[in-house]
Order: structure tokens, then sequence, then C-alpha cells
């Protein structure tokens, strides 16, 4: 799975950086040669190198290597190009740097260093045990990297999702130390070497999720979850290792399961991961049933399960590993293994519980240079933030870390370098130190379709106006419209709603379901048609189309305009109707579906003769939900998504043309455990297309959190970012289950303060 060969001639792209410290050469990426790698990465750090040799003051550098762009979708806007938006619980909100603190010294602001560039999203960092002038070595051989001649101050290897993908990027940072200069944060880099280690090659659709990435000599390692696993709900979720210098790639799990978390052993020979084997995931949102197993890092061999129910593997030593579990008293705590090889790899293992009761402790590091200390990832009964801790595992002590630099602020994912002298984590970046991120109204991901341009918008429920131009969403509270440049923003209804739809044939017209959502079939909720384009009525008004209130909602007009159909639960049961778009249900009501099941989120094709809905049908109250479509006529009803026992398919939504599908489903289950990750209800869902004839299943998103209610525009939008606001709040929730605080009389473990801090 390396690179292929070419015979065609690369062009190449100039780009002048707006600060004119460098000059880019990229790529054209129509042409994927073979050393596509190596050249690109020669020439852009000789340009760099020799910008460097003038008298300039310091300065951040950066090697954007335009390698993993899928072939330009900016011609594109022709005949059947379209676009396609949808929410993620939460995301728009995540502005996540990788930080470091030292391990032993008392933690104050002005020694936490800020590692990653404040750009986008980047977490789950690892610090690499090899030298950083052997790994740049790999990277870019025969390059003069700096004008220094001291190493990297630190060198970092991190997920990052920018540029529309997800990606593994190497760091090599040199900036000012204390000694000198007083500068204690990492803000004041002064050069940075950035290398993706992952190429995407153009062609395949290897749209993907980077996970949890090591470097182990010569090689990554790391999650990806480009290999479709051929089965519904069961995790494409896999790990790999990829030749830094070749980029030659080989899976290390076995077809068929699912691994999460890897970690690798101090020598480099074993890899520990968390792994649901053969009985595959079973909808779990917060624990996942996972085990340990061990393999030769090498080429997957020789794998063992060594830890029944466990999760987030970490190496004290080839022998000892921590890892996390729900224990049977309710809190979240670290673990220790350690395991005695023979001829049968692990011959025993020796299981103990590290971390007490009394607080939830979890996502533990450990490094082979201080095996006195592990770091996990707190939640305290008395804080509501995640915090980084280090626990001295022979007195049994905590030490706190990040609570009493930044208390309100969650730290994620701890880590540990390989001489135990620096923590790392991620966490919010916040608008200090030029530490501002633009907030995206629509943030462009790479689409493996590139007739369909594709979109995260900062919001829910969306819908594009017939025309394309503008787009309706939910904000709760709250209904917006918006141009899909980003102007003209304005709140068309104030109350609290959920799904939205514009009127085809009325300009101006969209619908929504005004009430709570998730609720009962009696709670009241109505469908309601507001005229957003009305501006004499200052407080926007809204008509009630629905009577009686049983939680009318998700509705859906037809293509002339003429009817909606929406669910209700008036009869005890959420069902499909059929109303009148204008007068509501005063104008007429017809029944589609009926039964003691839920039938939601219709959704009538361009050309009226379907209605694509989600139902519980074949297992009533069951959880799991199925695509289905139908006549308006009642009749030809037919399957067209099957998700699998106790999955669910939701919030379908027809292409332009009709002909296809788009919606939302957990069938490729999860990736990547949900404890690593801010809150999300249902850390699972992806966005797919299908056939309208229930063939040509397609994923279009690949991550961890939770898509939702996408919508097919008629238009191909640029596939750019939209900005619309200067600055992002970086605010999100932490696990909601880790609120919880079993067995409350458990006296807590003690913490271990440096003198230093008293007072």
């Amino acid at each position: 799975m390396g690179p292929t060969t070419s015979s065609n001639t690369s062009s190449l792209t100039t780009h002048k950086s707006f600060s004119n410290t460098s000059t880019v050469y990229s790529l054209d990426s129509e042409h994927t040669p073979q050393n596509q790698r190596e050249l690109t990465l020669r020439v852009v750090l000789t340009v760099v190198t020799i910008e460097m040799k003038k008298p300039l003051p310091p300065v951040c550098f950066f090697l954007y290597l335009l390698l993993t762009l899928f072939p330009t979708t900016a011609d594109r806007d022709g005949p059947g190009s379209t676009s396609i938006i949808f929410a993620t619980l939460g995301r728009s909100d995540y502005a996540f740097d990788v930080y470091a603190l030292p391990a032993l010294a008392p933690p104050t602001k002005a020694n936490e260093l800020r590692i990653t560039d404040g750009k986008s999203v980047n977490f789950n960092g690892h610090f690499p045990s090899s030298p950083s002038s052997s790994i740049l070595s790999l990277l870019l051989p025969n390059q003069t990297l700096t004008q220094s001649p001291l190493p990297p101050s630190i060198h970092l290897v991190y997920v990052t999702e920018r540029n529309g993908s997800s990606n593994i990027f190497y760091d090599a940072v040199y900036y000012d130390g204390p000694g000198s200069t007083g500068r204690r944060s990492a803000m004041e880099v002064q050069h940075r070497v950035q290398v993706p280690l992952v190429v995407s090659q153009q062609g395949n659709s290897r749209v993907s999720m980077k996970d949890k990435a090591s470097i182990v000599g010569e090689y990554v390692v790391y999650v990806s979850t480009h290999e479709n696993s051929g089965v519904p709900r069961t995790s494409w979720a896999a790990i790999y290792s990829t030749q830094l210098k070749t980029g030659v790639t080989r899976r290390l799990t076995p077809y068929g399961v699912a691994d999460f978390s890897p970690a690798v052993s101090p020598s480099g020979v074993w890899t520990a991961v968390a792994s649901d084997g053969e009985r595959g995931w079973d909808g779990e949102v917060e624990e996942l049933g996972t085990d340990i197993y061990v393999f030769l890092t090498r080429d997957g061999s020789n794998r063992i399960k060594v830890v029944e129910h466990g999760g987030w593997p970490s190496w004290a030593d080839d022998s000892t590993l921590y890892f996390h579990r729900r224990s049977d008293d309710g809190w979240w705590s670290v673990y220790r293994a350690v395991l005695s090889y023979g001829p049968s790899l692990a011959e025993s293992v020796v299981i103990q519980r590290v971390t007490p009761p009394g607080l939830h402790a979890f996502t533990p590091a450990a490094s082979p240079g201080n095996k006195s200390f592990i770091a996990v990832a707190t939640r305290r009964p008395d804080s509501d933030y995640r915090h980084i801790e280090l626990f001295h595992v022979d007195s049994n002590e905590f030490t706190e870390l990040t609570r009493l630099i930044s208390p309100r602020t969650h730290h994620l994912n701890p880590f540990i370098s390989h001489d135990a002298t620096r923590v790392g984590y991620h966490r919010c970046r916040g608008d200090s130190n030029g530490g501002k991120s633009p907030r995206l109204l629509l943030e462009n991901l790479q689409s493996p379709l590139p007739e369909i341009s594709l979109f995260r918008i900062d919001g829910s429920f969306p819908s594009f106006s017939p025309d394309g131009n503008r787009i309706v969403y939910v904000n709760f509270p709250g209904v917006y419209v918006v141009n899909r440049d980003g102007s003209g923003q304005r709140v068309v209804f104030t109350g609290t709603a959920f799904s939205t739809a514009w009127d085809p044939v009325r300009k101006g017209i969209i619908y929504t379901s005004a009430g709570p959502t998730f609720a009962t079939e009696s709670t009241k909720v109505d469908v309601i048609s507001v005229n957003v384009d009305d501006e004499d009525d200052d407080q926007m008004g809204y008509k009630i189309l629905t009577t009686g209130g049983e939680n009318n909602a998700f509705p859906s007009p037809s293509p002339d305009g003429k009817w909606v159909v929406f669910r209700s639960g008036r009869s005890g049961h959420k069902n499909l109707y059929i109303m009148d778009a204008v007068d509501g249900e005063r104008g007429g009501l017809h029944r589609l579906t009926e039964g003691p099941w839920s039938d939601t989120m219709a959704s009538w094709s361009p050309d009226g003769d379907w209605i694509a809905f989600a139902s519980d049908r074949e297992n009533p109250g069951g959880g799991s939900f199925e695509l289905y479509m139908v006549h308006p006529n009642r009749t030809g009803l037919k399957k067209v998504v099957q998700s699998g026992l106790g999955g669910r398919t939701n919030h379908p939504s027809f292409s332009p043309d009709g002909k296809n599908i788009v919606f939302t489903s957990d069938y490729a289950a999860v990736s990547a455990e949900p404890i690593s990750n801010p809150h999300h209800y249902q850390p699972y869902g992806d966005i797919f297309t299908i056939r309208s004839d229930g063939s040509g299943i397609q994923r279009l998103t690949h991550n961890s959190y939770e898509d939702g209610t996408p919508a097919w525009g008629p238009t191909f939008i640029r596939p750019a970012d939209v900005e619309w606001s200067s600055g992002s709040p970086c605010s999100f929730e932490d696990c909601h289950w880790l609120n919880e605080t079993p067995n409350h009389g458990v006296e807590v473990a003690p913490l271990a303060y440096p003198k230093i801090q008293c007072g």
C-alpha cells in the first residue's frame, strides 16, 4: 500500500507566503510519482533554507506539504456538482493545541509550553523516543534545517485536523530557553519544522480518520479508518505501520477486527491495543467492551489477549502495562498488568488496581524514564473539569498539574516524554498570546466524491434554500438564516426548535419543529412555517400548521409546494402524516404510515414519487432504526438501508436529482474510545450516501465524533472554509457520565503538593 509509480511528469506550483519569509513549492495534485514526498520536501526545504540565510529576525516557518490533497474540486462546478452540509455536536468549538509541563517541577503558567502551532485542531500527542536528528534525516534527507547548531528544543508527533482532513504531523520546534531571554512559553517559537507523516494517495478515496500515532525507528504506527470493514456496525479502525521514507504501509490489525488506542513498547518490539476482538461493537457509548491485546510491531503477528476488560494501554517497560477500566464500584480507575514472557509469549499476567476509588482516573501514560509515577486524566467530585495529574505508584499519592494553572479548562489525554521530564496533553488554546482562531460557519472537509463539496456547519439541522444560496439552521435555541458565504446572519425564530426545511415554491418560507427534542409522543411540539423574507415583521411572525401539539415534527414539503409530510405522536406512536403546506391540518390531513412503532425524519424526493424516512418497525422501541421509502399514496414500501442488529440509520435527505440519499448512521460503528473525546451523546455517527435503490453505500466522513442531520444542496459550494467570526470560544462539555460520583463516602487519595506551592 505504498506510493504508486507514475510516468507522468510533475508540475510545480509556486505559493508566496504573506509574511514574505519563504516561498513554498508544491506538486500539482494531479500527479503522484513514487518520489512525490521526497521531491516536494526537498524543494520546500531548499527554498526555506535560502530565505533563512538572509539577515532576518527569528521567524516561525511551516512546511505545508500539499500531498494529501485530492484532485482539485475548484473546477468541478458543473452539471451534477452539488454540496452536502451536516452538523457535528460541539466540534466547531474545538480549538485544541498540544501543551507540555515539566513533570516534577511546580507547574506555573510560565513553564507551560504550547508546542503546536495554534492552527485548527491538534490533539493526542506523543514524544518520540528517537533523536530528532534521526527522524529529520529520514523525513528530509540531505537538508539544512535551521541555522541553529543545536537540536530542536522539543519534537512531537500528533493528530491534526486541518485543510479538511485528518493527518499525523511531526513538528520539530526551536524556541528561546529561559536561561537566555527569560521566555518560557512555546509562543516564543523561533523556528518550526512541520512534516505530515502519512500521505494519502490520489485516486484511491483514502479519506480517513487518523489517531494515536507513535514513531518507532523508521516507522509511524497509528490508527486509520481507510479500509471498509464490509460489515454493518463494525468499526473500520485498524492499526497500520507506515515506513517514513517510502510511504509503504502495512496493516497490523487482522481483518474482521477493530483496534483502538495503540501503544508501542519502549523497545519498539511490542504494540498493545484496546480491541473488541471478534466479538465486535455492541453499541456502547461510554466504555467500550474492549480487552488489551499485544502483538509484534513489525508485522502484527504473535497477537495475544493479555487483559480482559481494559482500554488505553501505556507501557512503562516491555513487561509492564497500564490501562484503564470502569471498576465494579463505578469509578474509572487505572490498572497495572505485569507480563511474564515465555515460549507462549505472555505466559502469565498479574493485574493490580493502581488508582483508588473516590475519583475517576483514566487515559494513563507511563514512561521508561521514571517508573515511579504515571500521568492520568482525572475527574474529581469537587471539580467540573478534566485535569492532568501525576500518580506516584510507590506512595499512592496524586500531584495535581493543570488544575493549579488553568482550573476552569479541560485537559485531555496525557503523555510523557521518554526521559520522563515532560508531561504533554491537549486543551483549548484560548485567545491569549496569539492563540485566537477564526470561527467557521462552514468547515470544508475532503470529500471522497469529487463532484460533491462537503461541509460541517456551526449549527444543527441545516437545510439549503431552493437556489442553494442561503442556509437555515438551528442553534438551540433559535432558528437562523445566513447566506452561504457567511454574511447576512439573522435569527428568524427565537424559540426552541429542531429540524428545518425550505418551501420549494414560495420564496422565503421555511418549516421547522417548535418544541423540545427527544420528547415523548404527547409532548407539545408543533410544525410551524416562517417567512424569513418578511422584513416588515420585526418579530418575524410564524404560523402554526399542526393542531393538538402531540410531538408534530420533522416537516418536509413536496416538490410542488402543496403538501408537507411530518411525523406525529397523536395516535400514541410516532407515525407519518401529510398536511396542506399553506393552511396546515386545517387545509387537509392524510395518514401515511400506521403501526406501533416510530416512523420519523421524512424527506420528500425531488420528483415527488417517494418519501424516505427512518423507522424502528423491525424492533419497535429497541433503538434500532432502518431507512425506508414509500410512495405518498402509501404504496411501494421498501427498505433502503439495513443498519445491522441494533443499528441506527437516520436523517435521510435526497440529492437534488433524487437518485441518491445522504444520511447519518452507525454503519461504521465507533472509531475511538469515547472517553478520549469531549462529550458526544452518540459517538458513532458518520455521514453516508446510498443510491435510492439501496446500492452503492459510500462513507463520506471519518471521525470519532457524532455527525448528523445532513442536507443536500442544489449547487456546488467552492471547497474552502467560510469564516464568520474572528475568534472561537473553544468551549465544550466533558463526558456527561463522568459527572457520576458513585460511593460518595469513599475517601479520595491524598494529593502530594511540593512545599513551594504552600500558601
